[in-house]
């Protein structure tokens, strides 16, 4: 009897946990876009915040943000290429957002994200 209950003790707890999992891997997910998709983001994200670190070392060189061309010219980013992301960089000499459009065909996927010198970045 004792073994019994310890089993289903067991069970139980083994059940809890894969609720729990689930519900976090949800709310990572939260969009409903396909993990491919996910991936795609998280390095769009990694991308931006270089080329946002990038823009930061040139206007304190330069005292001025500049142009993705700009920025490569000089070595200082490379920018992987993503199938379903293309960047473009509105910059001035005291403010700068990169932006980063979608032209996938994942419907949950966002379409834009940016960053700007703050730091922030967003997502629509």
């Amino acid at each position: 009897m004792g073994r019994g209950f310890g089993f289903i003790v067991v069970i139980i707890a083994v059940a809890i946990g894969g609720y729990v999992y689930t519900r976090q891997v949800q709310s990572i997910t939260g969009s409903g876009a396909t993990a491919e998709t996910m991936i795609d983001v998280t390095g769009v994200k990694n991308d931006l915040n270089a080329i946002a670190q990038a823009e930061r070392r040139y206007w304190a060189i330069n005292g001025k943000y500049a142009s993705l061309n700009e920025l490569r010219a000089n070595g200082d980013i490379h920018i992987p290429s993503r199938p379903s992301y293309s960047y473009e960089a509105q910059a001035t000499e005291t403010r700068f957002k990169i932006i980063a459009v979608y032209t996938g065909t994942d419907p949950k996927a966002p379409r834009r994200i940016t960053v700007d010198e703050s730091m922030a970045i967003t997502m629509d």
